[in-house]
């Protein structure tokens, strides 16, 4: 973690000192996200309900800019600028931006659907993780409870798969705390109360990495 990771966690846990216990997970979590971004593998996101939500709005701040620009390089720009047709080349050079690899699969609505119908409900991340997951990329489960089964029936298809597991949850973590390889166990009374925490968490893992590898765009 350099400088600029760390100063953001400590920004969060000064903005929400409530937060602190879960600051060995962040690090944990953060470091393993790292790892797979730097290995050339890719995270996979999953919820249900709010937590669905929160996988789609994290992907979101993942892919692109967030709290800074991630421009492109001096070569990957003049490479569009010299193959892109005149109208877009420009365009794609100025505007385009680095991302970390991530993928929501609560989005894949025909494949979900699919699996529920033909399948087992249970089982709709499980197969899509199954399916997309590789060794080096790393599964994050949401759940407020760390009950929820297809949750559950993805983190061991990933361990299977050889990926890396982690679990956001709340307070305990749930019947997914003995099967994430890292937990960040979220404080809050009842649902609401622990998404309003997760959020935070995810701006804050977005923040440390786009710090540690875009901290000069």
């Amino acid at each position: 973690m350099n400088p600029g990771s760390n100063a953001v966690l400590n920004e969060l846990l000064r903005r929400r000192p409530d937060l602190a216990e879960c600051r060995v997970g962040i690090e944990a979590a953060f470091a393993a996200m790292a790892a797979a971004h730097t290995g050339g593998n890719k995270l996979l996101l999953c919820g249900n309900g709010g937590s669905a939500a929160d996988s789609g709005h994290w992907m979101g701040e993942l892919v692109k800019g967030f709290g800074r620009p991630r421009r492109l390089g001096a070569d990957d720009a003049a490479w569009f600028l010299e193959h892109g047709p005149a109208d877009l080349g420009n365009v794609l050079a100025e505007k385009l931006q680095y991302g970390i690899r991530a993928i929501d699969l609560t989005a894949f609505g025909s494949s979900l659907t699919a699996v529920a119908n033909d399948n087992d409900a249970g089982l709709v991340f499980a197969q899509l993780t199954f399916a997309l997951g590789q060794p080096g990329d790393v599964l994050v489960g949401i759940s407020t409870s760390g009950n929820s089964r297809n949750v559950l029936a993805a983190l061991v298809a990933a361990r299977q798969r050889r990926m890396g597991t982690i679990a956001l949850t709340g307070p305990g973590g749930g019947k997914a705390a003995s099967l994430a390889d890292i937990g960040i166990f979220a404080p809050g009374a009842d649902t609401a109360i622990v998404q309003e925490a997760h959020l935070p968490i995810y701006h804050t893992l977005c923040l440390m990495l786009e710090a540690e590898f875009f901290g000069d765009s």
